[in-house]
Parts: C-alpha cells; sequence; structure tokens
C-alpha cells in the first residue's frame, strides 16, 4: 500500500503556473491516469519514441501498464498535432526512500520517463513540467528529489547534481586470480523465478546501509529476472544463491554468457545483479563469478567506485574500473534534508545557498552533535563563529550523500568558504582558510561511498 505522502503526490493537481505557461502556447498539461488504458499506451509510446527505442507492441503496453501503476504520470498534448492524444512530452514521478549517511531513509520524489518531442523542442515544456513537479513536491514537505539520466547537461539548471556515482568493472579472468575470503557456504544454481523471490528481501535487508539506494520501483525486480512477459532473451540469464553453514540464504546473482564462437575458452560474462547481505555471501558469489569455466571477460556496472571486488583478486591490473555520474540529488527542503542525515565529525557550519528557482535559497547553521546527528536553523547572516560556505543548491545536493568532497568543489571554483574571523570585524588570518575548509568538508564527508545499484 501506498504512504499517505506517496498517495497525495500521486493524486495531486497539475501546479497552474506550469499548466498556464504551456497553454499561453496552445499546450495542455495534464495528468494521465494509470487506469486510462488508452491514454497510458499513448503516453508510453511517446516515451519510448523519446529514448529512441521502437513502437512498444501489445504485450509491452500491458507490462507497463502493469508495474507503472504507482507512478505519478505527466503529459504536454499538442491539439494541433495529427496524433493529438500521443503527448508530445513525458514525465513521470513517484515517492521513495532514499537511504542518507547514517543508516536511514527520507522520502524523495523520483524522476523519471521525462521526454520532449524533437517536434516541440526550445519551447520552456521541460522547465514548466520540472518546475511545476518540483513545486508540486515541495509544498508537499518532500525534502529532495532524485533521477538518474540519459544526458548530464540537461539538468544542472534545475538544481540537480551527481551525488553518487557509478562504477563499472571489467575484469581480465585468467590473470585476475582470486586472492580474497573463501567462506564455508555454498553456492547453488536456482531458477530465475526463485532469484525473484528472494531478491526483494535481500535488497531491502542491505538498502540503508549504503547511501544512495533507494526502494526498488515496481516492475523492476521482474526487468531485472527476465519474469515479465515481454522480457527479452530471458534464457540467457543463470542465476545462484549462497547458503551460509548455518542454512540461511545470504545472497543471490543473476549473470548472463556470451559465447566467443572465435575462441570458446575465452566467452564474456556480464553479472546482472549481485545482491548480498554478509560479507561472506559477497565473497562467495564474486568467487564463483570469477572462477566460471570458459569465460575470458567479466563485465559489471552500477558498483560503488570503490568496490571491495577490487581487492579480492591477485592482480589489480586485471580489473579495469570506469566511473560515471549516477544518483544525482536536487535538495527542496534544506533544513529537512540535512537534519535528516548523519555526520561522521561534529562542528557547527554556516552555509549560504542560492537557488536559481528558490526552494533552497536562504542562509542556515548546521550544528552536528558528537553523536552525528544534526540540527538545522535559520542564519541571519551575522558572525556564525564558524567557516561559512557559499554554494549554490547544486553544490550543496552533490555534497549531501557524502561521496563528494566539498574540497573538491571549493578546488573547482564550485563553492568558497569563508574562514572563521579572528575576533570581531577583524578579517580572518590568511592561513585559517584552508584549515576552515577542511573543518567544514570534513562535516560532510561520510566514510563509505553512495551508490546507486540500478537505473530507473
Amino acid at each position: 500500500m501506498p504512504s499517505p505522502l506517496a498517495a497525495q503526490h500521486h493524486d495531486g493537481p497539475i501546479d497552474d503556473a506550469a499548466r498556464g505557461a504551456l497553454a499561453d502556447q496552445g499546450l495542455e498539461l495534464r495528468l494521465v491516469a494509470n487506469g486510462d488504458a488508452d491514454g497510458f499506451r499513448a503516453w508510453l509510446q511517446a516515451v519510448a519514441r523519446g529514448f529512441l527505442d521502437g513502437e512498444r507492441n501489445d504485450e509491452q503496453l500491458q507490462a507497463g501498464l502493469d508495474r507503472l501503476g504507482q507512478r505519478r504520470l505527466v503529459g504536454v498534448f499538442d491539439a494541433a498535432s495529427p496524433d493529438p492524444e500521443r503527448p508530445v512530452a513525458t514525465f513521470a514521478s513517484w515517492v521513495a526512500e532514499l537511504s542518507v549517511p547514517g543508516g536511514l531513509g527520507i522520502p524523495s520524489v523520483a524522476i523519471s520517463s521525462v521526454t520532449v518531442a524533437p517536434t516541440h523542442r526550445r519551447r520552456g515544456i521541460l522547465r514548466s513540467m520540472m518546475e511545476g513537479e518540483l513545486r508540486r513536491a515541495a509544498e508537499l514537505g518532500i525534502p529532495v528529489a532524485i533521477l538518474t539520466v540519459s544526458e548530464s547537461t540537461i539538468y544542472g539548471r534545475f538544481g540537480f547534481a551527481p551525488a553518487a556515482m557509478s562504477g563499472r568493472i571489467r575484469v581480465d579472468v585468467p590473470r585476475a586470480r582470486w586472492a580474497g575470503p573463501r567462506p564455508d557456504g555454498r553456492v547453488d544454481f536456482i531458477s530465475r523465478e526463485r532469484f525473484r523471490e528472494l531478491a526483494p528481501g535481500l535488497f531491502d535487508a542491505v538498502r540503508l546501509r549504503t547511501a544512495g539506494e533507494i526502494e526498488m520501483p515496481d516492475g523492476h525486480w521482474d526487468r531485472f529476472a527476465g519474469t515479465r512477459p515481454d522480457a527479452e532473451h530471458p534464457e540467457r540469464l543463470r542465476a545462484v544463491q549462497y547458503t551460509e553453514p548455518g542454512g540461511a540464504v545470504r545472497g543471490a546473482a543473476l549473470y548472463a554468457y556470451r559465447e566467443n564462437h572465435d575462441d570458446f575458452a575465452r566467452s564474456k560474462v556480464g553479472v546482472h545483479r549481485l545482491v548480498a547481505e554478509t560479507a561472506d555471501a559477497y565473497a562467495a558469489l564474486w568467487r564463483f563469478l570469477l572462477e566460471l569455466d570458459l569465460v575470458g571477460e567479466l563485465t559489471a556496472s552500477e558498483l560503488a567506485v570503490d568496490e571491495p571486488l577490487l581487492w579480492m583478486i591477485g592482480d589489480r591490473r586485471a580489473a579495469t574500473l570506469t566511473v560515471q555520474d549516477h544518483q544525482y540529488v536536487r535538495i527542496l527542503d534544506v533544513p529537512a534534508a540535512l537534519s535528516g542525515r548523519r555526520y561522521a565529525a561534529p562542528g557547527v557550519v554556516a552555509l549560504d545557498v542560492s537557488d536559481p528557482i528558490g526552494f533552497g535559497e536562504g542562509r542556515w547553521l548546521l550544528r552536528v552533535g558528537e553523536d552525528g546527528a544534526a540540527s538545522v536553523e535559520t542564519w541571519d547572516g551575522s558572525d556564525p563563529g564558524a567557516p561559512t560556505v557559499r554554494l549554490g543548491v547544486a553544490e550543496l545536493s552533490a555534497v549531501y550523500l557524502g561521496s563528494v568532497s566539498l574540497l573538491t568543489l571549493v578546488a573547482a571554483g564550485r563553492a568558497e568558504v569563508v574562514p572563521v574571523r579572528a575576533s570581531g570585524d577583524a578579517p580572518a588570518p590568511a592561513d585559517r582558510a584552508p584549515a576552515d575548509a577542511l573543518a567544514a568538508a570534513a562535516v560532510f564527508a561520510w566514510p563509505e561511498t553512495a551508490r546507486l545499484s540500478f537505473w530507473y
């Protein structure tokens, strides 16, 4: 059952300002009812077009209808177009719990399926949809918005920034040599259907441990396991589970082979999902995958950039790591977002935040106690007796999950740290600046790396 907040978000009205801005161009911004089969199919065909996919067939349309029932669907319609019931722009969102530093979760509005038809570009359609839906979320008190992006240059103008990176590894398997732990449990093959049963519980058991993860969206597990009616080539997937000596299943993995017809001993394996509740499950599953017969190369993506696997092989140069931006965050409510996570170091930091849309604009004092809990209060701009960080909401969003260093943003000219004054109106000594920047950065840092293990 959706939470009351999720229901409010899903069923709420379209933003009047966004509707009016598009109406001035002869366009209609409206909700697409999840139960409107014809309307949904037209909306999904527009999404497919926007992401350069082919037309959806009846089976794919029905599968989409079945799995997207919890999402708030928005479309922009042009009555003058030859197909007026197929939207020229699309937008989907839903309320999901975002994992934040400290093993906690906060409500977020997850955004997906954002498209604008090439025939209707440069008309402010995306801005109207995005700002209208962000206003709706802010009015409901949702602290942050999140999304994964196809184009990394689009969303900075709306205050989003990459806050969790994604690692992709390619391993030369014969060269790697397993050097990690060898747990006593067992790895066994299971059906894809059994993986589909096990995976949600395993994922929910570990999700809050890693900042950047979110609740798994409806339909994703069936997509991963190939158990949807419209799954493409599910027969290529193989599934295994790890059972600890006491009999409990603590991990599972999905992978697929791609045979090398020129050299059968150098086939390729792609790891689609690996979910481990314990360190033993993690080690046992990766060892199994790296010791498969007839495999020359293994690839896996949406991993942490400091994945422990990289320290479990004998030849580190057998693995190539590629890093990419992945989970984008946009803070809507600064006090709620900052007080909703934990911090690794105590301290006080003054924040002078600018926001192109206005949601996070303001001055705030962040006070972190010895227990890592924080309080946030408005600040009048007087001498705070603490380092002052001047930055935009995108930069604050970037450091929010603890993986992007404030020092990096300062060095890049994306943020400024004003040192603590010596006394009264006297300026701070010049040599204080590096130390105060380091102190402010230490407050936001977190020892575990943020990551998101899938796209949505």
